[in-house]
């Protein structure tokens, strides 16, 4: 394949508008164990092209880290075969990806960025699951996509590169997205650049067997063939996107604190339920999550993807060790173990957040514990 075509259409495309702990990869010696594995990552060959179908959908398709080296040997083997030009994701199920091993995110990022990939986002794309995709060249939205980065929720920042292409849209959308974890449908996707192509659900059959027919490396070709598949389509009226200027407004304040008062500001002015139900959502995240991730996603606006990966990974290490803060051990109880809907955050407010907690996210890791290498010499620096 043409490992720079990718990036360079993708880096045109953005600019229109995990939880396993496990840190390395496992071995499974059993052949039949091994097999099992296989299934969660089925694949599908073409002519010109390779499908890698994400199968583990009773989990919505999360990411293990045997998925994940699996995943990687493929991509690795694809792109060094001359007679692939492109590859294609997808999931099983009512789900894309939603999300998965830390580590494993990170280094599969890297091989979708130098493969050409086409990803059929039709369900919930949310977390890792948007890592593994954004990057591509082409991300396919429809009627059934959800995305989402709701780490905030559970204690952790968007990662996996969230804080580069959340940067990059429109205005702050970004910040509010990363910081509510508020979900958009597909046509807000391809409205705000998250997405480059829309398609009914009931089209992707098609899409796929005229993908499968293709003989290419040529990006314009694959676009061409997606185009004729496409479907015209602009957010409804409630659509948060229609709140821009007001969401602009609040959310491009510097401080946590700032955009809550300013939403409060303009509730109290205008009665407005979409004010309102920000300032809830807002006040059901972590304190020191909130304030992580804005400084997070304000530093990716003048960050390359890669140094946003590298940072991401070093206070992705800093969340999952609790030295700092157990929110995220507290945030997966109440909203994945015990579903109590009632993590008790510490620190509790914002107030009691200080400005040296969130600068450790930041901080280099020890010498136990490296920083995330990748291997860019393979490819140009992606910004």
């Amino acid at each position: 394949m043409q490992r720079f075509k990718a990036a360079l259409l993708l880096r045109r495309n953005l600019h229109t508008p995990r939880f396993l702990l496990r840190r390395t990869l496992c071995s499974f010696p059993d052949t039949a164990i091994t097999d099992e594995l296989d299934n969660q990552v089925l694949v599908e060959g073409k002519a010109w092209s390779r499908t890698a179908i994400l199968n583990r959908p009773s989990v919505l398709n999360c990411l293990s880290t045997a998925m994940g080296a699996r995943l990687q040997k493929l991509y690795t083997c694809w792109e060094n075969d001359p007679d692939i030009g492109f590859v294609a994701m997808k999931g099983s199920g009512r789900a894309f990806c939603a999300g998965g091993d830390v580590v494993t995110l990170y280094h599969l990022i890297n091989a979708v960025i130098i493969s050409m990939q086409v990803a059929l986002l039709n369900g919930i794309t949310m977390g890792g699951g948007a890592g593994v995709s954004i990057p591509g060249t082409f991300r396919v939205a429809t009627d059934k996509t959800v995305f989402a980065t709701p780490e905030t929720l559970i204690g952790f920042h968007p990662d996996a590169g969230a804080s580069f292409f959340l940067s990059h849209l429109p205005g702050h959308l970004g910040e509010y997205l990363g910081l509510t974890g508020e979900k958009l449908n597909g046509a807000e996707m391809i409205s705000c650049g998250l997405a480059t192509h829309y398609a009914h659900s009931t089209k992707l059959a098609l899409i796929e067997e005229q993908l499968g027919k293709l003989v290419t490396d040529d990006p314009s070709v694959i676009e061409t063939s997606l185009e004729k598949y496409s479907d015209l389509v602009y957010p409804d009226n409630i659509s948060v996107l229609n709140r821009i200027e007001i969401l602009d407004k609040c959310f491009s304040h510097d401080t946590v604190e700032e955009i809550i008062d300013s939403l409060e500001s303009e509730a109290s002015k205008t009665n407005d339920a979409w004010c309102s139900s920000t300032l809830m959502r807002l006040k059901e995240a972590s304190p020191l999550s909130l304030k992580v991730s804005l400084k997070s996603i304000r530093e990716g606006r003048f960050q390359s993807l890669d140094q946003c990966l590298i940072r991401e990974y070093r206070m992705s290490m800093q969340g999952i060790s609790n030295q700092i803060s157990r929110d995220f051990c507290e945030g997966v109880r109440a909203r994945m173990v015990d579903k109590d809907s009632a993590p008790k955050w510490n620190p509790p407010s914002l107030e009691q957040v200080s400005k040296d907690m969130v600068e450790q996210y930041f901080s280099p890791l020890s010498e136990v514990e490296p920083d995330l290498e990748l291997p860019t010499a393979l490819r140009e620096a992606f910004t």
